[in-house]
């Protein structure tokens, strides 16, 4: 039996789509974007085509915005870190440690009006947003147990390039360095850095279990994603190919969200059999101790941030 799309397979498209991200293919990130690539293909009868690029290999964590807003690239699906470093600090509200419950609490601004508002900020900087997504919760990880705020003292912490997240590390008494992504397991394994922090999906696809020997199950913060687009690429499509394209990044966007979980959870359990990191889980009291030790970064990144802000997202954080 063909495979769909198997008629148009040879059929060398009018437009493509040039998507790169900085993950390997089999996290949520990854699965969404060649998800993407198959329904854009089968719905244009290949007209018009996607070429993924994951892994960093085009475009890494420090280079990708600019490639994106330069055109040699057309879609990136970047942490939601890296907007404040071109000048969209109020993206940084999703670094605050402790911040959400719950991923249905990340939702209520990833998929509600304030989540809209982020996005319909983007053309400002020569950016369309076509939506979020999640990769859960992150994770502590070193060569020894990261369960008190006293075991993080003196510890080097790579961290994505967020004024946030090294607030956090200090906060903690670690140092944080800021490392692209696909340097991190080479860094750890080199010593360069003693620890990171990743949802367990990262952690796994990375094997940075070969090279820590404990993982400590802190779920601090959540690790989301947007995708965006080039302004002037978005622009210069047919409505009707706009709407194709959005579509199906909107489907692939809700089947991510779907298996995040279910990624991180299979990752975890793969990490068990593997045998190779000590997995340690919080109890109660040490997840206040650890909460309260960097509940003052919320209150020193809140001007960067801006208080209008953080009042709309206390708002929609309010339990109905």
């Amino acid at each position: 039996m063909a495979l769909p799309g198997a008629a148009h397979a040879t059929t060398k498209p009018e437009i493509t789509l040039r998507f790169s991200h900085v993950v390997a293919g089999e996290t949520p990130k990854g699965l969404a974007a060649n998800r993407f690539k198959v329904l854009v293909e089968q719905r244009s009868g290949g007209r018009i085509g996607v070429q993924v690029f994951p892994n960093a290999r085009l475009y890494g964590d420090h280079d990708e915005m600019q490639a994106l807003q330069l055109g040699a690239v057309d879609l990136v699906a970047p942490s939601l870190s890296k907007f404040g470093r071109i000048g969209l600090p109020e993206f940084e509200m999703f670094d605050l440690p402790f911040l959400f419950d719950d991923l249905s609490a990340v939702r209520r601004i990833t998929l509600g009006p304030l989540g809209q508002k982020l996005l319909n900020g983007l053309p400002r900087q020569g950016l369309v947003g076509l939506g979020f997504f999640d990769n859960g919760f992150k994770q502590m990880s070193a060569n020894r147990a990261l369960l008190e705020p006293g075991d993080f003292v003196g510890l080097r912490m790579r961290v994505q390039a967020s004024r946030v997240i090294a607030a956090q590390m200090r906060a903690l008494g670690a140092r944080p360095v800021t490392l692209a992504f696909s340097e991190t397991r080479r860094a750890l394994a080199t010593g360069v850095v003693d620890g990171t922090e990743n949802p367990v999906s990262n952690f796994w696809t990375q094997n940075m279990h070969e090279v820590q020997s404990d993982l400590s199950l802190t779920e601090h913060g959540y690790l989301g994603y947007a995708v965006v687009t080039n302004q002037r690429f978005w622009q210069h499509l047919q409505a009707a190919d706009r709407d194709l394209i959005n579509q199906a990044m909107q489907e692939s966007l809700a089947f991510a969200n779907q298996i995040a979980d279910t990624q991180n959870d299979q990752a975890l359990q793969a990490l068990r059999q593997a045998g190779t990191t000590h997995i340690h889980s919080l109890t109660a009291a040490q997840r206040v101790r650890l909460r309260q030790a960097v509940q003052p970064v919320q209150q020193q990144l809140t001007q960067r941030i801006g208080e209008r802000w953080m009042a709309d997202l206390r708002l929609a954080l309010r339990k109905l």
